[in-house]
C-alpha cells in the first residue's frame, strides 16, 4: 500500500501577521466584570484590527527554540470537542513535512478517538493477537515501541488506544504516575517529536501525559469557554509543574473553530491571563476539517490550501525549526 508524502505548502498559502504586542490583553482585567464595562472595554478596540486572526508570540520569546533532542508534548484539555485531536494530528503533519519523525500516542478511550477513527495503524502481516496497544504499555505488558505502528503518511507513527483504555483509569495495576515517561525515555524508535493526545478528562491518563511531556499544548474551542474547566485545567497544570515535572512548559494555547468576534477576544484574554508564557494561535474555523477523517488523513494531505492547514504550520514553525536548519 502506498504511503501519502507531506512537503511544503503552495507559496499561495495565507499567513498570518505575528505579533508581540497584543491590544486583547487589555481585556485581561475586566474578564468575570458585569456586562457593561466588557462592553465598554471591547469598544475602546479596533474590530478589523485588534480583533483579526493573528499570532501572538510573548516578547520574552525566542521563536522557533532551537530542536535539542527528541521532545514530547502533550495536547490536552478536560472539556470534549475543544480540538485536542485536530491540533495533535495537524501538528505532527506539520512537523513531518518539516522533516522530522513523528509518534502520535492516542490516550483517549473514546471509540471515536484518533486511532479509532481517523489515522488508523497500519497492521499489515500482524495477527490479530499480536496487535498491541497504549493500554498494554500501561499495563507494563509490552514496550511502548511494540505498541507503535506506521500509518498512511510517511513519517507519522501511531500508538493506538484500543478499546479498553478506559480500564487504565481505575485499576491501580495500571499508568502509576511516571509510567508513560518511563516507556518515552526507554524508547529506542528513531522518532524526534512524541505527541500524546490526552482524553477529555483530568484523570490519570491526562496527569501521565503532563508527567511525560515537556512542553503543553492547550486548545480551546471559540464559542464554549468553559471558565471553570479552564480554571481547572490551569491548576492542574501549575500542580504537576510543581510537584512531578518542573520542567514542563506550556508552549501554546490553539483557539480552535476561530472566528472574528468579540467573544473570540475574550478566549484570547482568558488564555493570556491563564498561560501568559504561551504562544496564542487561532485555528480558524474550516469545514474541510470535519470530513478529514473519511479519508484518514491529516487535513493538510487533502486540502494544502485550507486557511486551518497554514494555520497550523505557522504554530509548527513557530514552535520548532525545520529540521537540519542552522540554530
Amino acid at each position: 500500500m502506498s504511503m501519502t508524502v507531506l512537503g511544503p505548502l503552495p507559496e499561495t498559502a495565507d499567513r498570518l501577521d505575528v505579533v508581540s504586542q497584543w491590544r486583547i490583553d487589555d481585556l485581561i482585567d475586566v474578564l468575570g466584570c458585569e456586562k457593561e464595562v466588557v462592553e465598554a472595554a471591547l469598544a475602546k478596540l479596533d474590530y478589523s484590527r485588534d480583533l483579526r486572526a493573528q499570532l501572538f508570540v510573548p516578547p520574552e520569546l525566542t521563536v522557533p527554540a532551537a530542536f535539542t533532542g527528541h521532545r514530547t508534548y502533550v495536547c490536552v484539555n478536560q472539556k470534549g470537542g475543544a480540538g485536542k485531536t485536530t491540533t495533535s494530528l495537524e501538528l505532527a503533519a506539520a512537523w513531518v513535512a518539516m522533516g522530522y519523525t513523528v509518534r502520535v500516542i492516542d490516550a483517549d478511550p473514546q471509540e471515536a478517538s484518533l486511532s479509532g477513527e481517523w489515522l488508523l495503524p497500519r497492521f499489515d502481516g500482524i495477527a490479530q493477537n499480536e496487535r498491541h496497544t497504549l493500554t498494554d504499555v500501561l499495563f507494563g505488558r509490552q514496550p511502548l515501541d511494540e505498541a507503535t505502528y506506521e500509518t498512511s503518511v510517511q513519517g507519522l507513527y501511531i500508538v493506538p488506544s484500543g478499546d479498553d483504555l478506559g480500564t487504565v483509569e481505575y485499576d491501580p495495576r495500571a499508568a502509576r504516575d511516571g509510567s508513560l515517561r518511563t516507556a518515552i525515555r526507554r524508547s529506542k524508535a528513531p522518532v524526534d517529536i512524541t505527541i500524546i493526545d490526552a482524553p477529555p478528562a483530568l484523570g490519570k491518563l491526562s496527569i501521565n501525559g503532563l508527567i511525560a511531556a515537556d512542553q503543553v499544548l492547550v486548545p480551546l474551542k471559540v464559542g464554549a469557554l468553559d471558565r471553570k474547566a479552564l480554571k481547572d485545567l490551569h491548576k492542574t497544570i501549575r500542580r504537576v509543574q510543581e510537584d512531578e515535572n518542573p520542567e514542563l512548559v506550556v508552549a501554546a494555547a490553539v483557539m480552535t473553530a476561530w472566528d472574528k468576534s468579540n467573544y473570540a477576544g475574550l478566549v484570547g484574554a482568558a488564555l493570556r491571563r491563564d498561560f501568559p508564557e504561551a504562544i496564542i494561535a487561532p485555528a480558524r474555523r474550516n469545514v474541510q476539517v470535519a470530513a478529514a477523517a473519511d479519508f484518514g488523513l491529516p487535513v493538510r494531505a487533502l486540502h494544502p490550501k485550507a486557511t486551518t492547514t497554514g494555520d497550523y504550520d505557522q504554530l509548527a514553525r513557530l514552535l520548532l525549526p525545520v529540521k537540519g536548519a542552522a540554530a
